[in-house]
Formats: structure tokens, sequence, C-alpha cells
């Protein structure tokens, strides 16, 4: 009777000791993930796309809300100005002011380039939520830039509408910066390596603010993203992220 309960013992120790770790996992992400995001955001950003015999740089503004909206307004250059993209929950919507025309993005399309650039429409409007759409892992630990990180593992759950088959990412332990993630196929191949660098104050928070996006397999390929400025958690109605205001806002 004694060695039974030992070992009802142990086997609850283990299963609340695993819980334990999923849970501090998602934990350590939704903070990391809250940090760059928070509740709301207002930001302006320049993008550089930058190839083998060429380069090209955009800026464009962006707000967002949780993780039901998301609005990016391009500023430069002159060709796209004007152009929006909106995310209302699981709809994306792009105006072009050139055409007057309003295309609706459908699910087929996220993995597509967003403007040339080696980022997808998903990533522009993060149309998955890293934290509730994907089952979280610790894996390691590793030191990146100086930082000693959590690595941890991200593989989306059954029903999630994703479009990677697995995430790593490499958070900080103190601050919860997201300083390194690697993006992987169904297959479980690797397409995209993104770093983040440049941690300074913005805002009312302190946080990385350049993003460089490599895919593995395009030599001289690489998007990097700067925030010239951003602001968190400021009041944003959820009527701002209309069809409507979408040819209104500037």
């Amino acid at each position: 009777m004694k060695t039974q309960q030992v070992l009802v013992f142990l086997l609850v120790m283990a299963f609340g000791s695993l819980t334990a770790k999923a849970q501090d996992a998602k934990e350590i992400v939704n903070k990391a993930n809250d940090l760059l995001r928070g509740q709301s955001s207002e930001s302006v950003m320049t993008m550089k796309i930058i190839r083998p015999k060429w380069e090209r740089t955009l800026q464009f503004k962006s707000w967002s809300k949780g993780t039901e909206y998301s609005l990016i307004y391009v500023l430069a250059p002159a060709k796209e100005k004007g152009q929006v993209f909106l995310k209302r929950g699981k709809e994306i919507w792009n105006w072009v002011p050139s055409i007057e025309r309003m295309i609706k993005i459908p699910p087929s399309m996220m993995m597509q380039s967003w403007m040339g650039s080696d980022l997808t429409n998903d990533d522009l409007v993060k149309e998955s939520s890293i934290v509730e759409d994907y089952n979280h892992k610790i894996i390691g630990e590793e030191k990146i830039n100086g930082y000693n990180c959590y690595k941890i593992e991200m593989i989306p759950k059954e029903d999630a509408a994703v479009v990677w088959g697995k995430i790593i990412t490499w958070i900080s332990k103190e601050h919860y910066y997201t300083l390194k993630n690697e993006y992987y196929d169904e297959d479980g191949y690797l397409i995209n390596e993104e770093t983040l660098s440049k941690i300074k104050k913005m805002g009312d928070r302190t946080l990385p603010t350049y993003f460089e996006m490599v895919p593995v397999d395009k030599k001289g390929h690489k998007t990097t993203m700067e925030f010239n400025n951003v602001k968190f958690d400021m009041p944003i109605k959820d009527s701002f992220f209309s069809i409507q205001n979408m040819k209104r806002v500037h």
C-alpha cells in the first residue's frame, strides 16, 4: 500500500511539474507578446526590402488593438502611398486608392509576400495569435546577444488557422525581450529566420525596435523593419477599424 501511495504521489508530482512548465512557457510568450503589442498601439515604421541587385524602402503607420484589430496605412513611397490594410477578426481587407478598389484577402493568400517583402500578409497583420493558437514548450536555454533566453517551441493547435507548422522563439529571462524567431513549414523545414535588436525606450516601455527577416533559401534576400516611434495602450474605438474608415485614415 505504501509503495502504491509513493507511486501515485510521484505521478501527481510529475504531472504537476509538466503542467507548470506548459503554463510557464505560455505565460512567457504572452508577456513577450504584450511587450511588443500592448493592449493597443500606434506606430510609424520604416521597412527596407533588400535584394541582390536592388533595395526598396517603405514607411507606414499602423494601429492595433488586442489580437482582433489591426490597420496599416502606407506613407511612402509615393506610388503606394494611401494603401490601407485592415484586419478585423479573421477578415483582411486592402484598400487601393489608385484604382479605388477594396480587395478582400482570402486565407489562401496569407502566406503571400506583403508589398514585395520577405514578410507575409500574416506576419504584418498578425492574423494568428501566437498565445492562443499554439501549444508552448520550453525546450532549452541559450544566450542571445548577451541575454540569457528561454528557447520555446510553439506547435499550432489542431483546429488553429495558422500558416506555420512550427515556430521556435528565444525570449530573454529578464524583461521578456523576443530576440529571435525561427519559422518552419508543415514539413518541418526552416523557412525564415527573424532577429530582433536595438533595444531602447519607446513610449512607456523598453523593447527591441529593429527586426530583420531572412529567408534561409534565398541568398541576398532580407527585409528589415524599424520603429520610428510608437505609443502603447491608448484608447482606440473598435469603430476605428472599419472598412469605411480605411478610405479616411491618414
